[in-house]
């Protein structure tokens, strides 16, 4: 027997006034699996996270997280899952350290400065942990606030926009630290608008398009839609951003394994 999906959205519908922004969403990601979310801005991706994670109230539908009705039991649906949300929500003031056991102790889980140090180090971050976290690249706050998502273990953790506003650098570390998730088991809906994000990172995609899913599915059936690819030989040349990985020492440690 199938086990159930972490996330399942059925009819979801979301209107602002007279704008209909989510007009019958339906979708189910399976458990541990990345599921990239596909749409330009005003498509109703933020709207679409905004209902998973309680912070909004959807108008029509069913939407479950972790099993549980994010309408009639929010408290079980923000328990089994965290939300990243567009801009790092870290305290500059704080260290990295101090940020993760702050948010330790508000979720009450047990040894908040043990939660800290193995967050600190699964994301890398172990030796800036005593450094505020106004000194961080965008990058490593980025990957703080991921770290900051996990505390307490959820079984499903949204990403709205992850990489929005990082260089090339930052965002392959983001790429990696969601990777490191996804090893881990947890389950990740990623909302982007960058074509090779999706690519590089999900399992599955799903594009919405005017509150609409249109297609939903893995990279090679969603290219089955294509009409069949013609052969041709062109030379490559570097883009800008192999330049620049290149330059700054990057290149080598961003390349796919074979």
């Amino acid at each position: 027997m199938a086990a159930a999906p972490a996330v399942s959205i059925a009819g979801l519908e979301k209107s602002y006034g007279d704008l209909e922004v989510l007009r019958g969403v339906d979708l189910e990601i399976a458990r541990g699996s990345i599921t990239a979310l596909l749409g330009a801005n005003g498509a109703g991706k933020t709207t679409l996270v905004s209902v998973l994670s309680t912070l909004l109230g959807a108008d029509a539908g069913v939407a479950t997280v972790g099993g549980a009705d994010v309408a009639t039991a929010p408290a079980d649906a923000r328990a089994a899952s965290s939300l990243t949300g567009q801009f790092a929500a870290v305290d500059e003031v704080l260290t990295g350290r101090e940020n993760l056991t702050l948010v330790a102790r508000l979720r009450r889980v047990e040894d908040p400065s043990g939660v800290a140090s193995r967050l600190l180090g699964h994301f890398g971050l172990g030796d800036a942990g005593e450094r505020r976290a106004g000194t961080y690249s965008g990058g490593m706050k980025r990957r703080l606030d991921i770290a900051m998502s996990l505390v307490g273990d959820p079984a499903v953790v949204l990403l709205d926009e992850p990489t929005a506003g990082l260089d090339p650098e930052g965002r392959l570390e983001v790429w990696e630290a969601v990777r490191e998730l996804a090893r881990g088991g947890t389950t990740i809906l990623l909302t982007t608008q960058q074509l090779e994000e999706a690519e590089r990172l999900a399992d599955r995609i799903a594009i919405l398009h005017e509150g609409r899913i249109l297609v939903e599915g893995t990279l090679a059936e969603l290219k089955e839609l294509m009409p069949p690819a013609r052969v041709e030989y062109v030379e490559r040349q570097p883009s800008l951003e192999d330049i620049f990985l290149h330059l700054t020492g990057r290149g080598q440690q961003t390349e796919e394994p074979s």
